[in-house]
């Protein structure tokens, strides 16, 4: 149930067509709640559809005009309730980590190459997360409410790709050091 509060929520930053919205979640909010282009759509057509976002009227002619959504009071209910909801974690569900607990029955040829392009991914992406931060969120800037709620965000998000990334060199250590099973 989360695609629609993540909708909801960027058209409550800024009213946007869905090629905009789209754009936005490969620059923001997808990197926590991806979601494809076509689910995009399709949720906005049922928000639309249970009167909780709308179609901007047109200034001029419709045709070959992208719709701009913007949230009803309706969709902001809806959201507000939902953030107030008590939600337990949920558990971790990697295949990375399944392959390993299935390489330690079946061998593991090819594992530790694995582990470091995961390593590779984890790195640019928190260099990424990074660079954002130093952009976005410069020490000398006052913050708002809503600016130290993003950084917080990306905080979590600089946070798990700096545990992948420990927890990768670690594994491969572990894999290739003394003792390690050979290959």
């Amino acid at each position: 149930m989360s695609l629609p509060h993540a909708i909801l929520t960027a058209l409550l930053e800024k009213p946007s067509s869905g090629l905009e919205l789209t754009r936005r979640f490969d620059r923001s909010i997808g990197y926590f709640w991806p979601s494809t282009h076509q689910q995009i759509y399709r949720e906005l057509g049922r928000l639309e559809e249970a009167g909780r976002i709308r179609a901007l009227p047109a200034p001029g002619p419709v045709r070959g005009r992208k719709k701009e959504y913007e949230v009803l009071p309706a969709g902001r209910e809806e959201l507000a309730s939902w953030v107030a909801l008590a939600e337990d974690p949920r558990p971790v569900r990697d295949p990375l980590l399944l392959r390993m607990r299935a390489a330690a029955v079946v061998g593991a040829p090819g594992l530790v190459a694995e582990l470091r392009r995961h390593l590779a991914l984890h790195r640019a992406q928190l260099e990424e997360y990074l660079e954002i931060e130093r952009r976005d969120f410069p020490p000398e800037r006052t913050p708002t409410d809503e600016d130290r709620l993003r950084h917080l965000v990306l905080r979590g998000g600089i946070g798990l790709e700096t545990f992948w990334t420990d927890w990768l060199v670690g594994a491969v250590g572990d894999l290739e050091g003394p003792g390690a099973p050979r290959k």
